[in-house]
């Protein structure tokens, strides 16, 4: 099965380039509930998307699936809806595909396939210790469509120091064997461009294919300027790496839109 890109994006003109470059999925973040607790401080992604971005991209995207991540199981509240009314309204965006990140119990699970009603295709973040450990009756559940292994909050709840030890610990394999056992389509992590990264990208990708893996993240940002030597638009695509004090290194592709 072909390795799907995904590429998280909340803006229609950037959406259309990466689609034009054959990316598979437009991925819509909307997860902010929790994540800067268990995140701060960290070079990662928080985008704060919204459904009416989920719905906006819908409206323009024709060939790539739209991806959206909702937050993790909660009630409401005065500063957020629920769940229900939250992945309700995903679902009516036209969403193909919604994510469940950061679960823990087989109850969330439950919880959110009930919402979900298999009117689109579902796919569960696996990125706690305690969904690593109720994955085999998770894949028993019907309507679980897919699997994405979260090697960030991952390797946060076994205490690494690098996301890609997970890899190297034997953690992810142990998992592939368990999703190709069981025919689930799983991918993990992101890459970043080809002979970047922490560690070299080809060697990321060449887990994917040893794995079998179906899906990683691009982790493109958008940075927009002035095209000063030409009248017309143009994109391009640069590289560059930041880390943090702990080695937690996350290689960036920018896509660089000239208005």
């Amino acid at each position: 099965m072909a390795l799907k890109l995904m590429y998280i994006t909340n803006q229609p003109e950037v959406a259309l380039i990466a689609e034009e470059a054959g990316v598979d999925r437009i991925f819509v973040d909307m997860e902010y509930i929790g994540k800067q607790e268990r995140q701060g401080g960290m070079d990662t992604v928080q985008s704060r998307h919204t459904v009416e971005d989920a719905t906006r991209l819908r409206g323009v995207i024709k060939n790539s699936e739209i991806l959206v991540r909702c937050n993790p199981i909660h009630s409401g509240t005065d500063e957020y809806v629920s769940s229900e009314e939250e992945i309700e309204a995903v679902v009516q965006s036209g969403a193909d595909v919604v994510m469940l990140p950061y679960f823990k119990t087989i109850a969330e699970v439950q919880r959110f396939l009930s919402i979900v009603k298999g009117r689109t295709r579902t796919c569960l973040l696996l990125e706690t210790p305690e969904a690593v450990e109720i994955v085999d009756e998770i894949m028993e559940l019907a309507g679980v469509d897919e699997i994405f292994v979260g090697l960030n909050d991952l390797s946060l709840g076994y205490h690494k120091k690098f996301m890609f030890e997970l890899l190297a610990d034997g953690t992810v394999e142990m998992l592939a064997a368990k999703f190709k056992k069981k025919g689930m389509p799983f991918g993990f992590g992101g890459i970043a461009a080809v002979g970047q990264g922490a560690l070299p990208a080809e060697r990321i990708l060449a887990e994917h294919c040893r794995l079998g893996s179906t899906a990683v993240i691009l982790p493109l940002f958008l940075q927009c300027g002035e095209d000063e030597g030409s009248g017309r638009g143009a994109a391009k695509i640069r590289t560059g790496r930041a880390r943090d004090t702990e080695m937690r290194g996350r290689e960036r592709a920018e896509i660089c839109l000239f208005p």
